[in-house]
């Protein structure tokens, strides 16, 4: 994260004695990016995080991939895939690439203890409620909260809620971070950016848990872009951190505090960015006013983005520009390079005069091709690539 946090107990100075209340020595952890060149955070354990007693290999489902082809926009419908489980295990893969793979997954169980050692995940919550249990802390989360989990942090989601807790996940190779543009130099987001310091959530103070023998999920990376997964047993419970300082934690920002930009015509996607990925990027469509010119026409123009793939998760309101499509709560639609996409036949004339979009939505756009999985083949609704050619 772009700004310094300290939670719990520290030392003054980083890399000297601090000592426990028995005379031993706490045990230092430093979690960093990029090696020792780029974020991290410094963490002080009452027990030795090295200590595992036991390593398995560990087999989850297995979902098989397959490309776009023949090429054709598609619409999910994730409110079918209602099978529930826990929000890790649980995840239902619907399009991947190299560089991101994007799940739903609906939740009534805790989670096992997981560390994701590939890459950060941004997990969106369409519903529900939730506490998440990791080694820097607890963070609360509700509907409309955007949930970044820095790699390799381990971690756990307990659903509170009388309903499933139902969400989003993009999972990345790298790192996934708010837009440079929208920060200085030395990291403190701008004046133009449409979310600030004061929009995110983090830790705020250790969470102690003392217990022997523990298991945690491992997915990290196997042979080439293949993942697989480790079932570690700890010696004591990795949640003893006293206190921890620096830059890279989980942290939580709600879509309803993204400020919309917006101008006198339409504005494209890019005044919606709200994270940057490796080869990807996440966007906000939040309720707002529209374009102000007299002439304007509220809806997008239809455009051909030549390099990107463009994934769209409905997730509340009234989309304008897809009336008639079949689109819904819960829906996902992808519009890959090699197809021209726009607004259903009529939507530019209807929405002449109109001065407010109320719209929740969050955009995923890749820059290489995404594979559907196992389980968007069996969520979708194969008839929505020929509803272009024909009025509501």
């Amino acid at each position: 994260m772009p700004y310094y946090r300290t939670v719990g107990e520290i030392p003054h100075k980083r890399h000297t004695q601090f000592r426990q209340p028995d005379g031993g020595l706490y045990f230092e952890e430093l979690m960093g990016q990029e090696g020792f060149s780029s974020d991290s955070s410094l963490l002080y354990h009452r027990h030795a995080p090295t200590a595992i007693v036991d390593s398995q290999v560990f087999s989850p489902r297995q979902q098989t991939s397959m490309p776009n082809h023949p090429l054709k926009p598609r619409h999910l419908r994730t409110h079918k895939l209602d099978e529930r489980g826990d929000a890790i295990l649980g995840r239902r893969h619907l399009l991947s690439n190299a560089d991101c793979r994007i799940s739903y997954a609906v939740a009534d169980r805790p989670s096992p203890l997981y560390r994701n050692a590939i890459g950060d995940e941004c997990i969106y919550v369409e519903a529900g409620t939730a506490r998440v249990e990791t080694v820097l802390g607890v963070l609360d989360v509700g509907e409309g909260d955007y949930l970044i989990m820095p790699t390799s942090t381990i971690y756990r989601i307990v659903p509170t809620g009388s309903e499933p807790l139902r969400t989003l996940v993009v999972e990345s190779s790298g790192h996934i971070t708010p837009p440079k543009r929208y920060l200085s130099v030395r990291g403190q987001f701008l004046e133009h950016s449409p979310y600030c310091e004061r929009d995110i959530r983090g830790p705020v103070e250790p969470l102690l848990v003392d217990e022997s023998d523990v298991e945690v999920l491992v997915q990290h990376r196997g042979n080439g872009s293949e993942t697989v997964w480790t079932r570690f047993t700890y010696a004591r419970h990795p949640f003893d951190v006293v206190g921890w300082d620096g830059h890279l934690y989980p942290w939580v920002f709600s879509i309803h505090d993204f400020e919309p930009i917006t101008g006198r015509i339409h504005q494209p996607p890019p005044v919606h960015q709200t994270f940057q990925g490796p080869n990807f990027v996440i966007c906000s469509f939040v309720p707002r006013k529209v374009d102000y010119h007299p002439d304007s026409i509220p809806v997008p123009y239809n455009h051909h983005n030549v390099d990107s793939d463009e994934v769209l998760f409905y997730t509340g309101g009234n989309y304008e520009a897809r009336k008639g499509s079949g689109i819904e709560q819960g829906s996902i639609s992808l519009h890959p390079s090699g197809f021209t996409h726009g607004p259903q036949p009529g939507a530019a004339e209807r929405s002449i005069g109109i001065d407010y979009f109320d719209e929740l939505a969050v955009m995923v756009d890749t820059f290489r091709p995404l594979h559907l999985c196992e389980d968007a083949l069996a969520c979708e609704d194969t008839g929505y690539a020929w509803t272009w050619n024909r009025r509501p």
